[in-house]
Parts: C-alpha cells; sequence; structure tokens
C-alpha cells in the first residue's frame, strides 16, 4: 500500500511549479524568492533584467494572442508613456505562437528599452519581459535574445492532460 502512496506522490511532484521553462544565459542570475509578482527574474549586475509571469486566460472567453498584444501595447503606451517600436512574431521553443512588442521610453535624458513577449497556451496567458538602460540593454541584447528562444509554455508530458495541464514541471 505505501509503495502506491510514494508513486501517487511522485506525479503529483511532477505536476508542481512553475507552467514553463526558461533557460538564464550566462552573465544573468536568477533571483529567488522574490515578492515580485514575477514567477521567474534573472538580472545582470547592472540591471538588465528578464522576467516571466504567467496569468489566467480562459480560452472560452475570446481573448486570443491579438486580444492580449493590443492590450499590452496600449497599456503600455497610453497609460505608462512608452514608444511602440517594433512588433514581430515570434514562436517559442515548443511551438507557440507569440508576439513581442519592443518598447521605448526616456527618463529624464536617459533612454530605456523594454520587451514584452506574450503567449496564449494551456488558458494560459504567459508573459516575457525585458528591460533596462539603452545603453546597457544593447550590450546584453544577445543575451536576451537566447533566453527568449529558449522559452517553452507547454508541457508535452504524458501526463499532462490528467495532471500537469496548467502546472507542468517536467522541465
Amino acid at each position: 500500500m505505501n509503495r502506491y502512496w510514494l508513486i501517487a506522490l511522485a506525479y503529483l511532484a511532477i505536476a508542481c511549479g512553475r507552467p514553463f521553462d526558461v533557460k538564464t544565459a550566462p552573465g544573468f542570475v536568477e533571483l529567488e524568492q522574490q515578492n515580485t509578482g514575477y514567477d521567474f527574474r534573472a538580472t545582470t549586475p547592472e540591471g538588465v533584467v528578464m522576467s516571466m509571469k504567467v496569468e489566467d486566460a480562459p480560452s472560452d472567453k475570446g481573448a486570443d494572442l491579438d486580444f492580449w498584444a493590443r492590450s499590452v501595447t496600449l497599456q503600455m503606451r497610453d497609460v505608462q508613456g512608452y514608444a511602440l517600436r517594433d512588433a514581430k512574431d515570434v514562436t517559442s521553443r515548443d511551438g507557440t505562437k507569440g508576439k513581442q512588442l519592443r518598447f521605448g521610453h526616456d527618463e529624464g535624458s536617459k533612454p530605456y528599452t523594454y520587451w514584452v513577449t506574450v503567449y496564449v497556451s494551456q488558458d494560459r496567458l504567459f508573459i516575457v519581459e525585458a528591460g533596462g538602460a539603452q545603453r546597457l540593454f544593447d550590450k546584453w541584447t544577445p543575451s536576451l535574445e537566447w533566453m527568449h528562444k529558449s522559452v517553452r509554455v507547454q508541457c508535452n508530458s504524458w501526463v499532462a492532460p490528467v495532471l500537469a495541464s496548467h502546472t507542468c514541471n517536467r522541465w
């Protein structure tokens, strides 16, 4: 009987944790135990940051990728004062289609860059953000692009339909 409990606990452990995977590039350090509302945050010593968070986004509500990309654009432009510099289609490592929005903003005379990438999968909205002072951001852009390409938002586990559809952690 105890063996069955151990097997059940092992399956539940597979289903716990953050519902995505992202690799941390050399030169970045993942910040643990942050109470920032993010599920992942990594930084350079100079303060260039990449982060990721996940929100529920039930597909039956009609909010698809275009809806979320437009929502982010309006929020960043109209509420936070960022200028949209570029928008491009992207694909996560697992093949999920996404949209990357690249913004700029000046604080005083110092320019800043801010990227927001959105993916919709498994009734969730995955938001990947990267930002920093323009000069430093440019230095770290290859590493940020590498981390963005490492993002997986879908769990392709055989237990996914039952246990891991929302909390896959077999990464």
